[in-house]
C-alpha cells in the first residue's frame, strides 16, 4: 500500500492512488475471521457448501453464503454449478486463493508459535 507522497506524473500518482485503494478495500473484505477459515478449510480441495459448512464451526448459512460471494467477487474462489436437480455447487480456491492461504497459514503459523506469549500478555494487562 502507499503511505508516502510520490513525486512523479499525474498519471502515476492516479494510478498509484488506485492500487492503493483497492489494495484497502480488498484488505477490508479478506480481513476477517470467516473469510481466513473459509481460505483455509477449502484448501487445496474442491468442497460443496455444506461440506464446506460443517468444516467451519459456529459459522452460519448466511455468513458462509455472504463470505463466498465476497471471496468469489474478488477472485480468490471458483464456484462451479452442476446442472443437476438439486443442483450441486463445489467451490475451489483460485491461483490467487492459493497464494493468499500461504499468507493465511503463515499467521496461523504465527498464532501457534506465539500463543503463550499473547495470553501471557493478556493476563498481565488485564490484572
Amino acid at each position: 500500500m502507499v503511505t508516502k507522497q510520490f513525486k512523479g506524473s499525474s498519471k502515476d500518482e492516479a494510478d498509484l492512488t488506485r492500487a492503493d485503494s483497492l489494495a484497502r478495500e480488498i484488505f477490508s473484505d479478506v480481513a476477517n475471521k470467516w473469510a481466513f477459515l473459509i481460505i483455509e478449510a477449502v484448501g487445496e480441495r474442491t468442497l460443496r457448501f455444506t461440506e464446506l459448512r460443517n468444516e467451519i464451526d459456529g459459522i452460519s448459512h448466511k455468513m458462509l453464503t455472504q463470505n463466498l460471494r465476497m471471496l468469489e467477487r474478488n477472485g480468490l474462489v471458483d464456484r462451479c454449478v452442476h446442472p443437476t436437480v438439486p443442483p450441486r455447487v463445489e467451490y475451489t480456491l483460485t491461483e490467487p486463493g492459493r497464494a493468499l492461504r500461504a499468507t493465511v497459514d503463515g499467521m496461523c503459523d504465527w498464532t501457534h508459535r506465539y500463543l503463550g506469549d499473547i495470553e501471557t500478555a493478556r493476563r498481565r494487562f488485564d490484572a
